[in-house]
């Protein structure tokens, strides 16, 4: 079959492999439909000790850890629900060695690495979908834990972003969204998020104020840079910033000493592979079950920017949008 596999270069190129024909027990077989270019395989193909283990690429070296599909065979120990249905798969919630990865025509994987789609969608719409919710979910089950009653999203307009919005406002945990233009705020509010705030000058003052009402003590950061220089002084009391991703790029976060003082702040990573959720295999099971509820809200799809063929797997690297759309890949 055909696959995208990783160099030892860390280089990308189409290889014939072997298909995969009888899956190990507690593994499914995939006939793939799409595979999402999400940002964290840009990142770790070049910075693979950014994810560690968890972006190692398996069998043949086949990249890739979001797509979706249906399952064609089940190993032993596989639940019978999974046959023949389709699935979004992020084959980074559980390493196997017998895993392989997702930009090929047939995939290997364990089974608790996917979700079962709903017959009526079209697996394709959620071919980028798992990784952002299942984050989400992850998220708040750890702030939850940690005695948060709320949360800031730095990030609030991004894929991951709005399905956590979505999530807290399912379990009734305020949420403040800050995004960079009013035609996000706008359509945030459409979608049926209640706090939006637009970074622009002065918007520190209005989350101050709101943050102290709602009690958002938990932060989850995917921009990082100079927005968490700037909204460190409107946190609440006995705040935590969540470290998740990294837009704003090389630009360093610089708080001041007396902020950590007087606020009691405190700042740590926050990593799907090191979470609860994904590493006890009852909650990753529970979890899978809970979002297949919800999964089929359109707040969920993948934003598909443009579709490529493998052999065009440098253009699609290479390809941005200005809207968060994502390249894909369709064999």
């Amino acid at each position: 079959m055909k696959a995208i596999c990783v160099t030892p270069d860390r280089e990308l190129e189409v290889r014939d492999v072997p298909t995969p024909d009888a899956p190990a027990p507690g593994h499914v077989l995939i006939d793939m439909d799409a595979s999402a270019i999400n940002h964290g395989d840009k990142t770790f193909l070049k910075m693979p000790s950014a994810a560690g283990p968890a972006a190692a690429p398996g069998r043949h070296a086949v990249w890739g850890a979001s797509g979706a599909g249906r399952v064609v065979v089940v190993g032993e120990g596989v639940p019978v629900e999974y046959e023949g249905r389709q699935v979004a798969i992020y084959r980074s919630l559980e390493r196997s060695p017998e895993s392989v990865g997702l930009w090929c025509e047939r995939a290997h994987v364990p089974y608790t690495t996917c979700l079962i789609l709903p017959d009526p969608v079209r697996a394709r719409d959620y071919c980028g979908s798992l990784v952002n919710v299942m984050t989400a979910y992850a998220f708040l089950e750890e702030i939850v834990d940690a005695g948060h009653q709320g949360v800031i999203v730095t990030a609030g307009n991004s894929a991951t972003g709005q399905a956590l919005a979505s999530l807290a406002r399912s379990r009734n945990i305020p949420a403040i969204l800050l995004v960079r233009t009013v035609a996000a705020r706008d359509a945030l509010l459409r979608s049926g998020a209640e706090h939006v705030i637009v970074t622009t000058e002065g918007f520190t003052g209005t989350l101050a104020k709101l943050a102290a009402e709602l009690g958002t003590t938990a932060v989850f950061d995917g921009v990082g840079g100079d927005l968490l220089t700037r909204i460190a002084p409107s946190l609440p009391m006995n705040s935590t910033i969540y470290f998740y991703g990294f837009l704003g790029g090389a630009v360093p976060v610089s708080i001041q000493s007396v902020q950590f003082m007087m606020k009691n702040l405190s700042m740590k990573r926050f990593s799907n592979f090191e979470s609860r959720t994904v590493k006890e295999q009852a909650k990753l099971i529970a979890a899978l079950k809970a979002l297949a509820g919800v999964i089929d809200g359109a707040i969920f799809t993948t934003r598909i920017g443009r579709e490529f063929r493998y052999d065009q797997i440098e253009l699609a690297m290479a390809y941005e949008s200005v809207d968060g759309a994502k390249a894909v890949l369709v064999g």
